[in-house]
């Protein structure tokens, strides 16, 4: 991750017009980008909190704060963007890496036009410090005005992502498996599983440690699941967002010594039941939509398919 310098606190009053993809907006109060301490990651993380709510778009998670905090709260710091007016903010963005930027916003922001303005200039600029140079992606819920506007500017269709959810108001199942919440002492068997369930994965025991030291994970758990001979068979971590609000899994994955037994449905039922013992009015999930056997799995675990989402590129200049 880049460090792009401190976040902007001046948030003065001026007026200004401002155009994006041919639109025009008069603008009495500016729009701020600015960039959170690591002492102030909880109130991001409270806002996206705030954000959630049964009916709405999926869009950035607190919980995939929580998942980044694995690299530190200063990395997390450095990777979080927030667009806010008079003080307060309407919009989060993380950096999932260097090319990928994924948003949420306010309620009453989602067709707020001087808020998806700034958006749209600020990614769209690198000297603003969002992105460098060459191809990038934005993901954006579904309906935020900022899309059109970043259509409207070149930005294309990328891949499309399969959304699920379940609803958690009914009671879940048993998994059928032996499932554990972990703690501290079983991080590192926890890090393994993970490992072994993603090609090219680099988690390791220091980073679940970091993970869990972050201000997300209070509402979170992480869920091991074991064979009959006890042998670690799949990891999943969910993320609540707080009481009568939808709940994350990020991530899930299956030991590839392990697959084609159902683990990956239990574990998925299994962390459904963990998200409504937290509070949780239901579970999301992404993955590409390429990843048929995920989408399978997840099918095949009670939730239900919503509409795809694509996110936006832009080619290299």
């Amino acid at each position: 991750m880049r460090d792009h310098g401190d976040a902007d606190t001046d948030f003065r009053r001026e007026n200004r017009v401002r155009r994006v993809g041919g639109v025009v907006c008069d603008q009495g109060v500016a729009i701020k980008m600015g960039r959170p301490e690591a002492d102030g990651l909880g109130d991001v993380v409270r806002a996206l909190s705030e954000w959630q709510y049964d009916g709405a778009p999926v869009q950035l998670h607190p919980g995939d704060v929580g998942w980044f905090w694995q690299f530190g709260a200063e990395r997390t710091a450095q990777a979080t963007r927030t667009w806010s007016r008079a003080g307060e903010v309407l919009a989060v963005g993380l950096l999932d890496g260097a090319e990928l930027l994924r948003l949420a916003f306010a309620p009453e922001a989602f067709r707020d036009e001087e808020v998806a303005q700034q958006v749209a200039e600020d990614v769209s600029a690198p000297e603003r410090g969002v992105f460098l140079e060459g191809k990038v992606s934005v993901e954006a819920p579904m309906g935020a005005l900022v899309q059109d506007l970043l259509f409207k500017d070149g930005w294309e269709s990328g891949e499309p992502w399969t959304l699920l959810r379940r609803d958690l108001g009914a009671p879940v199942p048993d998994p059928g498996v032996h499932v554990e919440v972990i703690g501290p002492e079983q991080a590192h068997e926890w890090a393994a599983a993970l490992r072994a369930s993603f090609d090219g994965s680099t988690f390791s025991e220091e980073r679940w440690h970091a993970m869990a030291a972050g201000a997300p994970y209070v509402n979170a758990r992480c869920l091991l699941a074991r064979d009959e001979q006890g042998e670690a068979v799949a990891a999943v971590t969910v993320w609540s967002a707080g009481e009568g609000k939808p709940g994350l899994i990020e991530p899930m994955g299956v030991h590839r010594a392990h697959r084609r037994h159902g683990y990956g449905k239990a574990i998925t039922i299994a962390a459904a039941r963990a998200l409504q013992e937290l509070g949780s009015s239901s579970v999301d999930v992404g993955t590409p939509s390429s990843n048929v056997g995920a989408v399978a799995t997840y099918l095949s675990a009670g939730l239900e398919r919503l509409p795809e989402r694509r996110d936006l590129y832009r080619d290299a200049s």
